[in-house]
């Protein structure tokens, strides 16, 4: 079963949405709390892993057909990695860092699969 177009860009423009929003709450809401507890940088990384897929998601969803491996593996990608980056900066809990190179993983694999795509 192949994944339609019109689902993959909806998807891929909640990912944009929800990468802006965490950025602008990160860099305005949570200001205080993540200077306090010296994790602004692990959110920014979140963001920028967050939105720069979230991009590639997006002109993936222009292709025909969607390459639907490497779409996943790259979503699943970002909302473990990023997802994980933004609970450790959020509680400090070191064991959501260990987590996260799973997701790089995922991000990494849909990359490759892309490259060797005949």
């Amino acid at each position: 079963m192949r994944m339609s177009n019109r689902l993959a860009k909806t998807v891929a423009g909640l990912m944009g949405f929800l990468g802006v929003f965490c950025g602008a709450f990160g860099a305005h809401i949570l200001r205080e709390l993540l200077e306090k507890s010296g994790t602004t940088q692990i959110w920014q990384t979140g963001v920028l892993y967050h939105l720069v897929h979230a991009v590639v998601l997006l002109v993936l969803s222009g292709w025909r057909p969607v390459p639907r491996t490497a779409y996943h593996l790259m979503l699943a990608g970002v909302i473990v990695f990023s997802g994980s980056l933004y609970a450790l900066a959020l509680t400090n809990f070191k064991w959501f860092g260990a987590i996260t190179p799973l997701g790089g993983l995922g991000m990494l694999a849909g990359w490759l699969v892309l490259a060797l795509a005949k």
